[in-house]
C-alpha cells in the first residue's frame, strides 16, 4: 500500500492526521507541500480523488486568496488551480492518499482514518 500526506508540519491539524496515521502503524511519505508543491496535473488528480472544486481546496482566509482576487466566479478551473500550484499556501491541509485511488482532506484530522475503514 502506498501512502502519501500533503503535510505542513507548523500546522496542528496536519500533525495530529500524521499522528492517527502512525498511531495506526502507518509509515506515509510526507510532502512537505510548500517546498514540492504539486504540478497542475497532480492537482487535478488530487481534486478528482477529494471529489472537490479547486475553490473547495482552498485557504480562503490567505491573503494571497484575496490579494489575487479568488474569489471572482469568472475565474476558470484551470486559472484556479495554477494560483494554487504558484501559491501553494493556497492550498487546505492535510491530504492524505491510498494507492492513488483515495484521499482525505484531514478537516478534521481523523477524516483520514476513513481511508482504512
Amino acid at each position: 500500500m502506498s501512502l502519501e500526506i500533503y503535510h505542513n508540519p507548523r500546522c496542528s491539524k496536519s500533525r495530529q492526521a500524521l499522528a492517527l496515521l502512525e498511531g495506526q502503524g502507518l509509515e506515509p511519505q510526507i510532502i512537505n507541500y510548500l517546498d514540492s508543491p504539486p504540478d497542475a496535473a497532480r492537482l487535478e488528480q488530487i481534486l478528482d480523488l477529494l471529489r472537490m472544486q479547486p475553490r473547495d481546496l482552498m485557504r480562503k482566509g490567505e491573503s494571497e486568496y484575496k490579494d489575487l482576487n479568488l474569489a471572482d466566479p469568472d475565474l476558470s478551473r484551470e486559472e484556479l488551480i495554477a494560483a494554487m500550484v504558484a501559491h501553494p499556501r493556497l492550498i487546505e491541509r492535510p491530504i492524505v492518499i491510498r494507492d492513488d485511488q483515495a484521499a482525505r482532506l484531514g478537516r478534521p484530522p481523523e477524516q483520514v482514518l476513513e481511508l482504512f475503514a
